[in-house]
């Protein structure tokens, strides 16, 4: 997932809201449905950035599960936090939590922590799984931790989308994010209906964010 079309909404006036989208993508799903949301937090206005955590993994154990190259985000780092209004973290599933490597940046926030930069500003996730039961809610709960040790507001997707509740194909998403099912052999790539559920979703936090941003 290879996608370099990463510049930010062109209004930048101080009024506009900064969201940070920051994933963690081995083979490639959440980097899709990072630009599904993308696209739905840019239609209020707002300005968006996909970053990506640093990888923990050298790149001999990469080459050793037949990862891709790298697609071309930025690095995010606990200082660039303190420019942006909101957070939305797209979580690559392990054993239903969030992978080792956002675990890693979030443990790096303590200074932020410590200072309360992040206090009142918008959180939330959206994440990939290899099934449905493979951590669609799990990894949203796991988030909420994050988010109310520092003083941040959960904005979820709840079921603003009719879509979430559908049962007329297999989908990823649920009440705490909008998601994709990779499959057990990561060949299934996020579908139109998750990638409509991302677009609403981005959409929805971005209009609560500008709102606690404004406040």
């Amino acid at each position: 997932n290879n996608n370099t079309n990463n510049n930010t909404n062109n209004n930048t006036n101080n009024n506009t809201t900064k969201i940070a989208i920051i994933v963690y993508t081995l083979y490639g799903h959440i980097g899709t449905l990072a630009e599904s949301v993308k696209k739905g937090i840019e239609s209020t206005g707002a300005q968006c950035t996909i970053f990506q955590v640093p990888e923990t993994l050298t790149e001999d154990v990469l080459g050793k599960m037949h990862a891709p190259p790298k697609p071309d985000y930025p690095i995010m780092t606990a200082a660039k936090m303190e420019e942006f209004d909101g957070f939305l973290f797209g979580l690559s599933g392990r054993y239903g939590i969030m992978p080792a490597q956002t675990k890693s940046f979030m443990d790096s926030t303590g200074s932020l922590w410590m200072s309360g930069k992040l206090v009142g500003k918008a959180g939330g996730c959206f994440f990939s799984s290899g099934c449905q039961g493979g951590g669609q809610e799990t990894m949203g709960i796991a988030t909420v931790t994050f988010l109310s040790h520092h003083g941040m507001v959960f904005i979820p997707l709840g079921y603003v989308d009719p879509k979430v509740m559908s049962i007329d194909e297999v989908h990823g998403a649920s009440a705490y994010g909008s998601g994709t099912i990779a499959g057990g052999d990561g060949s299934r790539q996020p579908s139109t209906l998750e990638k409509d559920v991302g677009e609403s979703h981005g959409k929805h936090f971005a209009t609560i964010a500008a709102k606690l941003a404004s406040g």
